[in-house]
């Protein structure tokens, strides 16, 4: 879903958030306002006096939004179905100052989905970031984790950050360096 850039809110509840870009965890407390600067893939990045947050889309609902549910997948999913959501959920992980999924960014160098004997599901990714530095890192691969973990079938996910090969522009997806300008 989509909200319009700006949209002012305020928090009906204490809210756990990340400052970015540093990635530091903080609470942002009831009754603060802000605005909406970025609502793509569920998660929202709040400016507030100067600074940028990021609230996860669980905590949605503290700004007025709807929590993130989980995909819907048939009990009975074949491998291919599964791994169509896989990567369909992971394209709701966007970064929090690029307005452009991962997926289409490049920033997915590897994924893979075994069947463990109880019949779940475990997905193992690697991938990079736009930066070494980046102090998003751990939230972005939080971020894919929880988007993998709620798929149902799937018990666990494996995220892996890897910075072999660097990340570059080339790897971005046509539509992204179209987006973006790069092209």
């Amino acid at each position: 879903m989509y909200y319009p850039q700006n949209e002012p809110v305020t928090f009906s509840r204490d809210c756990d958030a990340v400052l970015i870009p540093v990635g530091e965890a903080v609470v942002l407390h009831e009754g603060l306002t802000g605005f909406i600067t970025q609502s793509l893939g569920g998660s929202f990045t709040v400016y507030i006096e100067g600074n940028l947050f990021r609230v996860a889309g669980i905590d949605a609902d503290a700004i007025g939004k709807e929590p993130i549910k989980p995909p819907d997948v048939p009990d009975d999913a074949t491998e291919d179905e599964i791994e169509t959501v896989v990567w369909q959920q992971m394209r709701t992980c966007y970064d929090p100052e690029i307005p452009i999924n991962i997926v289409d960014l490049g920033l997915i160098y590897e994924c893979e989905i075994d069947r463990e004997d109880s019949g779940e599901r475990v997905v193992d990714v690697k991938m990079t970031l736009t930066a070494p530095g980046c102090g998003m890192g751990d939230i972005l691969m939080a971020d894919v984790r929880d988007k993998l973990e709620i798929i149902p079938t799937v018990a666990r996910a494996n995220v892996e950050l890897v910075f072999d090969p660097p990340w570059n522009q080339s790897m971005m997806s046509e539509a992204a360096r179209l987006e973006t300008g790069l092209f």
